[in-house]
């Protein structure tokens, strides 16, 4: 089934193409609610029963994204886009991809892009639904990565080397992501820094940010972020503080094995979704125009850490 809906998807990029084939593309409005609601629709689908790691629901989310990667013409980073978790049974895998960069030298330099695309599989039963189908958590920044790969897939603007990984096991206990992390530093990858995205779907009330950070005072990444998207898209969260959420997602193990800014950028609040980790977690209560900005607003600060002549993102 994954075929078909992946199949919609692609009519629906191949006809923005033909409107745009001999034009820049327009930033500001590259992703769509349409585009995201594509990829939510299936990610959050029953079909693929919560995403629980090594089930067959996941396994076919994996398909899903490594069809997608195939369509972008985006190689994978390893001799597959499988990449088969060391720590964690029955067997398990991130996806991960890679965008080479265009600059003959800092093209040695890698930017991670993630998310994690696992959930926790059947839920407590209620009003007859026993599928926690994990559409905040994390279809949301599973698809934000795929909208972002697809853009610089098509840019090609990159001076840096781009890694896209969708890891799996976050809800086992980062077990996708301390994988990739402790492999990646063994083979001496120089990793600048670490972008991860997590429960973008529903917008923060009464904001004057559209995302916050984790660990916003561990490096200056959202300054930066903001210098370059020409607006305050990035700001602070006290709650990711107070509960310590720097260390609760895909990003820490990079900043444990590497030493290196490594962040998380969520929508989830606390205030604004009532599902989590529960079978309430439906693609129909996601706002996919607010899915669509936070990818849009995100690619000028994307662009300008992957093509700035230093490492300007510097651990406090």
């Amino acid at each position: 089934m994954h075929r078909i809906y992946f199949l919609l998807f692609l009519g629906l990029l191949l006809g923005a193409c033909k409107t745009t084939k001999k034009t820049a593309i327009d930033v500001a409005n590259f992703s769509s609610s349409l585009q995201m609601e594509a990829h939510m629709k299936y990610l959050a689908s029953d079909e693929l029963k919560g995403r629980d790691t090594g089930s067959d629901g996941i396994e076919l989310a994996a398909g899903f994204i490594m069809d997608f990667l195939k369509a972008q013409d985006i190689e994978p980073y390893f001799e597959s886009y499988q990449d088969t978790l060391d720590n964690y049974t029955p067997v398990a895998y991130n996806i991960v991809g890679v965008i080479p960069g265009n600059d003959p030298e800092l093209r040695k330099e890698f930017v991670l892009i993630g998310a994690h695309y696992d959930h926790i599989g059947m839920g407590k039963v209620k009003l007859g639904d026993s599928i926690a189908n994990g559409a905040n958590d994390n279809a949301s920044g599973t698809s934000t990565v795929l909208e972002l790969a697809r853009y610089f897939a098509k840019a090609k603007t990159n001076k840096r080397s781009l890694l896209f990984a969708w890891f799996t096991a976050e809800e086992k206990g980062l077990k996708g992501s301390d994988h990739l992390a402790k492999k990646m530093k063994a083979e001496g990858v120089d990793l600048y820094t670490v972008l991860n995205y997590e429960m973008t779907g529903v917008p923060m009330v009464g904001k004057d940010h559209l995302v916050y950070v984790s660990g916003y005072n561990k490096s200056n990444i959202a300054e930066i972020s903001n210098s370059y998207a020409g607006e305050k898209v990035v700001g602070f969260l006290p709650t990711a503080e107070e509960f310590n959420l720097f260390m609760r997602s895909d990003n820490y193990p990079f900043y444990k094995a590497f030493q290196i800014p490594a962040h998380t950028f969520a929508t989830f609040d606390f205030t604004n979704f009532d599902h989590y980790h529960q079978v309430g977690d439906e693609a129909d209560l996601m706002d996919f125009a607010h899915m669509a900005r936070v990818v849009n607003k995100m690619i000028p600060a994307i662009e300008g850490i992957v093509n700035a002549a230093n490492k300007e993102i510097i651990l406090k």
